[in-house]
């Protein structure tokens, strides 16, 4: 599935948006967190995993034993990751070698191509 580019102007207006928002247009889904923790990790499904289906971002949450808060924070990460991508880039200024570098780029190359003609074998100037 191929997503649009987006730009930082969209990032900013999904930045914007309420909790409940961002959570609509999510995919959520819940599992067993793995690693420590013993029967609370293994008997639940506390952890959520979240994919912003418009930007197609993915967060996980499994800090904490209750789903609730582990949604709350997929939706704060999202969010972060929002406000990271908001920011307007810097203007490119446009720029162009000084004559003096085109001069001593051209002169290298023509005495590369001086040395390199001078490696071949007698006789193959044909």
């Amino acid at each position: 599935m191929a997503v649009s580019p987006l730009s930082w102007r969209d990032f900013a207006r999904f930045a914007r948006m309420s909790d409940e928002e961002i959570e609509r247009d999510c995919e959520t889904s819940a599992f067993h967190a793995s690693g420590p923790g013993g029967q609370g990790v293994n008997t639940t499904d506390s952890a959520v995993r979240m994919r912003h289906v418009p930007t197609g971002i993915v967060v996980v949450s499994r800090e904490s034993r209750s789903q609730l808060l582990n949604r709350q924070s997929c939706v704060r990460k999202l969010r972060q990751r929002f406000e990271e991508r908001a920011h307007r880039p810097k203007p490119r200024k446009a720029t162009k070698p000084s004559k003096g570098a085109v001069e001593r780029r051209l002169a290298s190359k023509r005495r590369d191509a001086r040395v390199k003609q001078a490696r071949r074998r007698p006789g193959m100037d044909d």
